[in-house]
């Protein structure tokens, strides 16, 4: 009898032993699966952002090319309609002269002519005086007209911008959400599967302790299968948490940059105290009068002594990424600037009607040093 139980006993660990990890196996590859096809559908998205993200910095470069064209045709109106002030002013004088006191003046002109051929040409001088003012003036208008109608066109090609870039930012917006629920999808699964590989190890660990206990009762047990199926648990639950440990290893990494030179930095951060209360233009680069966020953020850095590109994209790849900003580091977004000053705030130029301020950091940005 003692035999017999023996042997029974034997035949339920082994079974139970081959059981197990058929209920285990298929979930763990079932979720191994759809955290694929989760990974699958977020790296489609990254794509997609990624192609959304390079049209609104080609974007960007057209709406500030438009935005100094603007600002030109506006100088140029601004020089038209003064010197067509001017040409208005000299003919008033000239007919305040000629006609203040009646026609007298014009007609003394004529009559003080010595000949014929002198009254003729002095006809021909009071004449041509009024053709001049006229043409010149006729012409000036023209240029004015003209200058005005490629400043409304600019104006309307701005808008069109305007709007294209709204759309882009709402698509934008749109797809980091979706992307965002996608990443936490993966890192959910990556939680089930490690539970699941945890679950996996810790059953197969209670098989051997329930095998080693067996095999010390004398009985017959498969010791190699148990041992075996630990480790496949363990190595599963290890590399599961291995993967996560590399990604924070990489953010760890950008947060180790460089502290670079604080006197520079804050030659940065000064500048941009500098230009608060100036007016946000599109294409505006010009300190203390107009400037884009792109702008600011070019200006402020070359106080400091540092070349920067134009656009807001081109800036959010200069210099070095860190994950701690630091005050004088640049404040990226999608096509968006600005330089952080501390305590979770930054200096911008935020939008058309808006001027250069100081506001609080929103969103996910990520950061550059260039000093």
């Amino acid at each position: 009898m003692k035999r017999f139980g023996r042997a029974a006993l034997a035949v339920a660990l082994a079974s139970s032993m081959a059981v197990t990890p058929v209920f285990a196996a298929p979930d763990t590859d079932e979720l191994e699966s759809s955290k694929a096809a989760a990974q699958s559908e977020a790296d489609s998205l990254q794509e997609q952002l990624t192609e959304l993200l390079n049209k609104a910095g080609e974007l960007e470069e057209e709406m500030i090319t438009t935005g100094e064209k603007i600002i030109e045709a506006q100088a140029d109106l601004e020089e038209a309609q003064q010197k067509a002030n001017e040409q208005y002013a000299s003919m008033k004088v000239r007919i305040q002269y000629m006609y203040e006191n009646g026609q007298a003046t014009a007609i003394e002109t004529l009559l003080s002519a010595t000949d014929f051929s002198d009254f003729v040409n002095k006809a021909e001088y009071i004449s041509n005086v009024h053709t001049y003012d006229r043409q010149q003036l006729q012409a000036l208008e023209d240029t004015e007209k003209e200058i005005q109608d490629l400043k409304t066109t600019l104006e309307e090609e701005q808008k069109k911008q305007e709007s294209m870039q709204e759309e882009y930012e709402a698509q934008e917006a749109e797809l980091n959400a979706t992307l965002e629920e996608k990443k936490a999808e993966i890192a959910d699964y990556d939680q089930q599967i490690q539970a699941a590989a945890e679950a996996a190890a810790a059953e197969a660990a209670q098989r051997e302790a329930e095998s080693q206990s067996a095999e010390s009762s004398g009985g017959s047990t498969s010791n190699g299968s148990g041992s075996g199926n630990s480790s496949s648990g363990g190595g599963s639950s290890s590399g599961t948490v291995s993967g996560g440990g590399s990604t924070g290893g990489s953010g760890s990494s950008s947060g180790g940059a460089s502290s670079g030179n604080t006197s520079t930095a804050q030659a940065i951060v000064n500048a941009a105290y500098s230009q608060l209360g100036v007016p946000y233009v599109y294409g505006g680069s010009t300190a203390g009068v107009a400037l884009d966020c792109s702008g600011l953020v070019q200006y402020c850095h070359a106080v400091a002594g540092i070349s920067l590109p134009r656009t807001s994209q081109a800036q959010g790849g200069c210099g070095v990424a860190v994950s701690s900003p630091q005050p004088g580091d640049i404040v990226c977004y999608g096509t968006h600037v600005g330089i952080y000053i501390g305590n979770g705030q930054m200096i911008h130029a935020p939008k058309p009607g808006d001027v250069v301020k100081i506001a609080s950091v929103y969103g996910s940005p990520w950061y550059r040093r260039c000093w």
